[in-house]
C-alpha cells in the first residue's frame, strides 16, 4: 500500500475539562473525526478544532454518538430507530453548520464508542445510523470496523464506505477489538505500535492478542485522541510509514 489515511478523535474537550491535544495531532493526521456535543465537546471548542483542521487541510469527518456525556458515548444504549435517526441527523447537521462557517466541509461520518461496537454486527441500528446519513447527505462516507457487516450493509443501501483498523487497540483472533474491560486492550508503545501499523498497511495482517495472525484489510487507521501519548503514538507511526515509504493522506480529500 503506498498510501493509507490516519485519523484521530478529535473535539472532545468540554468547558474547563481538556481532552487531548487536538493542536498537535492535527500536525500528523489526515483526517479528524470531530465530536459533536452528544459525548463529547462544546461549541467553541469544537469550532475551533474544526477551523485548525481546515487550515492543515485535514478531511473532517462527524463523530456520531449515543447521548450520553457521562460515560463518555462509551455506554450502549436500547434507543429505538427513530431516536437514533433523529440523533444521527442532528449531530452531522451540528457539524455541517460549524464546518461551513469554517469555510469547509464534512466529508465522511464516524459512529463514536458504544454506537460504533454495536452497529458493527447489529443490523436494525446500523441502518438507522446509514438511513440517517442518506437522509442528510448521501454523499458522506460511512467509517467502520474492517471486516465488519456493517461496511456491507451500508454499500448495499448506497453509501461509499472506508474500512477502519485502530493503532492502539488489540484485537481477538476474530478481529474484533478486544473489550476495554479486558487486560492488555489498549496498547500503549509507540515503537510497537507503529511496527503494527506499518505490518497492516504493507501486509493487510496484524497480530491477534492470542498471538495468531489476523487479515486486516483497511484504508485508514485510527490513533484515540484521548489515550496517554497520543500525540507521540501518532508520530512514531507517521515517522515508520514515511521510512517503510507509506504516505500518509486522507481517503477523503479536504
Amino acid at each position: 500500500m503506498a498510501s493509507i489515511d490516519l485519523n484521530s478523535d478529535l473535539g472532545e474537550s468540554f468547558g474547563a475539562w481538556s481532552m487531548g491535544d487536538d493542536s498537535a495531532m492535527l500536525f500528523i493526521v489526515s483526517s479528524a473525526n470531530i465530536a459533536c456535543g452528544f459525548h463529547a465537546g462544546d461549541p467553541s471548542g469544537i469550532f475551533k478544532t474544526v477551523k485548525a483542521a481546515a487550515d492543515n487541510n485535514v478531511s473532517i469527518g462527524a463523530h456520531v454518538s449515543y447521548p450520553d456525556r457521562v460515560g463518555f458515548g462509551r455506554r450502549d444504549m436500547d434507543v429505538t430507530y427513530d431516536e437514533l435517526v433523529a440523533d444521527v441527523i442532528y449531530q452531522i447537521g451540528a457539524l455541517k453548520g460549524i464546518a461551513a462557517a469554517a469555510g469547509t466541509l464534512v466529508r465522511y461520518v464516524k459512529p463514536h464508542g458504544a454506537l460504533y461496537n454495536r452497529i458493527a454486527n447489529d443490523a436494525k441500528q446500523g441502518q438507522a445510523v446509514i438511513d440517517a446519513i442518506k437522509a442528510i447527505d448521501g454523499s458522506l462516507v460511512l467509517m467502520g470496523l474492517a471486516n465488519a457487516p456493517i461496511l456491507e450493509l451500508a454499500q448495499k443501501s448506497g453509501l461509499a464506505t472506508v474500512a477502519e483498523a485502530f493503532a492502539d487497540r488489540a484485537y481477538t483472533p476474530q478481529g474484533q477489538l478486544v473489550s476495554r474491560r479486558e487486560a492488555g486492550a489498549v496498547l500503549h508503545d509507540a515503537d510497537e505500535i507503529a511496527r503494527r501499523m506499518v505490518q497492516l498497511a504493507t501486509q493487510g495482517t496484524l497480530q491477534a492478542i492470542d498471538g495468531s495472525v489476523i487479515k486486516i484489510e483497511a484504508q485508514s487507521i485510527c490513533v484515540h485522541g484521548d489515550s496517554p501519548g497520543a500525540v507521540a503514538i501518532a508520530r512514531e507511526i507517521a515517522a515508520q510509514f514515511k521510512a517503510s515509504g507509506i504516505t500518509v493522506e486522507p481517503f477523503a480529500k479536504a
